[in-house]
């Protein structure tokens, strides 16, 4: 593991080169990285909006522009973006959340075609609730967790070892 701020760009291509140099070059990269903090829109600051886009949606753009020379000119090569469900749908509290990961399946959709003709899928995870050190509040709230797991079909979040 290479300890990496993805939302640095320059941190990022060194990351891609760096890959590139010690592995001999580059057949996939995966884009998984999320922040959030929950509250009403009106109670978030602009550091906010920065901090979540930056992570959640610039780090994204980052990964796919470094590895996009690289994949293009070997015309292969797999990206996969994490999104979240909570790209395509609203929740009270995640709206930079919900805007960053909708960008990231926007970003996703039009990488998918433009690098097809390159030989290069791009797809995007979507995932649902999952337990994590982010989510590991909201679930330890019996009120919460029971409202957000009503709709799963499973009754229950998924664990990390799942994706």
């Amino acid at each position: 593991m290479i300890p990496t701020d993805v939302s640095a760009v320059a941190e990022v291509e060194a990351l891609v080169a760096r890959t590139r140099k010690d592995l001999g070059g580059l057949d996939i990269l995966v884009n998984n990285a999320g922040v959030a903090k929950v509250a009403p829109l009106a109670e978030t600051s602009v550091e906010d909006w920065r901090w979540m886009l930056e992570t959640n949606l610039s780090a994204v753009f980052y990964g796919c522009r470094a590895a996009a020379p690289h994949l293009i000119a070997q015309r292969r090569g797999k990206v996969i973006n994490v999104a979240s469900v909570l790209g395509a749908v609203g929740l009270p509290g995640y709206a930079i959340y919900s805007a960053a990961k909708g960008g990231v399946i926007a970003l996703t959709r039009t990488l998918g075609v433009e690098w097809a003709r390159h030989g290069i899928q791009v797809n995007a995870l979507a995932p649902g609730w999952f337990e994590t050190d982010m989510t590991h509040a909201a679930f330890a709230d019996p009120r919460i967790s029971e409202r957000l797991t009503r709709d799963i079909p499973m009754r229950r979040v998924g664990q990390a070892e799942e994706i």
